[in-house]
Order: structure tokens, then C-alpha cells, then sequence
């Protein structure tokens, strides 16, 4: 008995030191419905193009503009499912939203993806798009891999299969708008069901 009172006692240690330095209230629901929204705004996008640019996508056209006020949306609404969710999961399960470890966990989530963001609207703007595709799943990736240390450490794999999609998508940059649907739409999709049920699901 001793022993494994010895045993339950380091367990609890563990999860108290983990909880202390990890933000592990992150929703797997709010993981589905980023996915559902990107593969929403993957098929709007594809139809303005086919239908009113001719398969083809300008920079100074107004089809562009719309896309790229599509794919703002999809990531307003996907922070804003994600904060919503997030802030109600930790409130059922007692736990602070905003503290030292959710500030470093967004620090340096947001450092890799506004760089990326800064880079791509650069290339943008000098009419170099053919890559944009892979930049944003390769500095998205990043974001993942280097906020998993402060968060469920799950999340860093994700971030590894979003790099090595961007790479492939550096190489097959014809391919580039199938692999930012799988790496933002159907990879979330299947990592937010994950999520769900292996913490969410009680």
C-alpha cells in the first residue's frame, strides 16, 4: 500500500507541475471547426477563380481581393471559436485563461506566425506568389512547434506534419492550393476529432 501511495503521490506531483507550466485547456472542438471553416473558405475561393478569373488568380483584381478577404475570415473566426471555446473549457474546469503560461504560450505562437505573415505579405507585394501557399503552412507549422512546449505537447505534431506539407508544397507548388486545404482544413479536422475525444470527452 505504501508503494503505491508512494507512486499516486508523484503522479499528482506531475500533473500539478504540468498543469503549473502548461496551458492545457486548449479545445479539440474549436480545432474541428477552424478545419470546417477553412475547408468553407477553400471552396469559395476555388469557385471566384474558376468562375469569374478564369482558373487564373491576378494580384490587382478584385477575385484576389475577395480571396484574401475570405481567408481573413476564416482566421477571424477560427480565433474567435478557439478563444470562446478555450476560455469556456477553462472555466469548467477551474483553471486560469490568462496567466504567465497562456501569455507565453501565445508569445510564442505569434512570434514564428506574424513573421511569416510580415514575409508573405512582402512577396505579395513584389508579385511573388507562387510559394505563398507553402510559407503559410511551413511559418504555421513553426507557430505549433515552438508554442507546444507550453501547451499540450500533441499540438507539436501537428506542427510537424503542417511544415512537411509546406516543403512539399515549395516542391510541387502546382499542388499548392490541395495541400493548404489538407494542411488547414482536413489535418485540423482529424487533429481537433483527436484532441476531442483524448481530453474533451469525459
Amino acid at each position: 500500500m505504501e508503494a503505491k501511495d508512494y507512486l499516486k503521490d508523484i503522479s499528482e506531483i506531475k500533473n500539478l507541475m504540468n498543469k503549473s507550466s502548461r496551458f492545457i485547456s486548449l479545445s479539440g472542438l474549436s480545432g474541428i471547426l477552424a478545419g470546417i471553416y477553412a475547408l468553407i473558405g477553400a471552396a469559395v475561393a476555388y469557385w471566384l477563380v474558376i468562375n469569374h478569373s478564369y482558373g487564373t488568380l491576378l494580384l490587382d483584381g478584385w477575385v484576389f481581393k475577395t480571396c484574401v478577404l475570405v481567408l481573413a475570415l476564416v482566421a477571424f473566426f477560427s480565433i474567435a471559436t478557439a478563444i470562446f471555446l478555450t476560455t469556456r473549457k477553462a472555466k469548467k474546469n477551474n483553471e486560469k485563461v490568462w496567466d504567465g503560461t497562456s501569455r507565453r504560450l501565445i508569445l510564442n505562437f505569434l512570434i514564428p506566425l506574424i513573421t511569416g505573415g510580415v514575409y508573405i505579405l512582402i512577396i505579395l507585394a513584389q508579385q511573388k506568389y507562387g510559394q505563398a501557399g507553402a510559407l503559410m503552412l511551413i511559418f504555421y507549422g513553426l507557430a505549433l512547434v515552438n508554442a507546444s512546449k507550453y501547451s499540450i505537447g500533441d499540438i507539436r505534431y501537428l506542427g510537424f506534419i503542417e511544415i512537411i506539407l509546406g516543403l512539399i508544397c515549395a516542391l510541387l507548388p502546382g499542388y499548392g492550393f490541395i495541400l493548404w486545404v489538407l494542411g488547414f482544413g482536413v489535418l485540423h479536422i482529424i487533429y481537433g476529432t483527436i484532441m476531442y475525444i483524448k481530453y474533451d470527452k469525459k
